[in-house]
């Protein structure tokens, strides 16, 4: 079972045009300066249910309000316990929601990910890794919170803004 924090079915922050976005408990980083320290229990929150999962791939394929993905975001999808739970999500929202990317923030750098997290890799679109370190913070960064952090561009164009 995996818990949540927040859902936001309408989001233009975390990512690029209007997504759903859905904080995931769950993180082992523990970054100094993290602005959502009550997401690092995995049991805290509220559980993800089949019906919000229901919810969210109709919330994705609404036309009456147009999203171009799904953001994945916490405390850390990429957590041990999420990984099973993550990895069925994006494979769902591949296979019901044609044409819809998702971007996916950690605190696990690309190249420490274990088996069982790169096996979500081939789901997702875009991924955001690496801790937050406060003393690289840095508010002007596009899509994530401090320098250290890279934004990988795994199976989408990297936009001409980025480069």
């Amino acid at each position: 079972m995996i818990y949540f924090h927040r859902y936001y079915p309408v989001d233009v922050i975390n990512g690029p045009g209007t997504r759903c976005t859905l904080f995931v408990s769950g993180c082992e980083h523990h970054c100094r300066g993290c602005y959502n320290q009550s997401t690092w229990r995995i049991d805290s929150g509220t559980v993800f249910t089949i019906q919000l999962e229901e919810q969210l791939i109709a919330d994705l394929n609404d036309t009456q309000i147009p999203r171009q993905g799904l953001s994945l975001s916490g405390g850390d999808p990429l957590h041990p316990h999420n990984v099973p739970y993550i990895r069925r999500l994006v494979q769902r929202v591949k296979r019901d929601c044609p044409g819809k990317d998702i971007w996916l923030w950690t605190g696990y750098e690309l190249a420490e990910l274990s088996a069982a997290q790169q096996a979500v890799l081939p789901y997702i679109d875009v991924l955001v890794d690496g801790r937050f370190i406060a003393a690289e913070h840095d508010p002007q960064l596009l899509w994530r919170g401090s320098r250290n952090q890279k934004i990988w561009w795994l199976h989408q164009p990297q936009p001409d803004q980025m480069n």
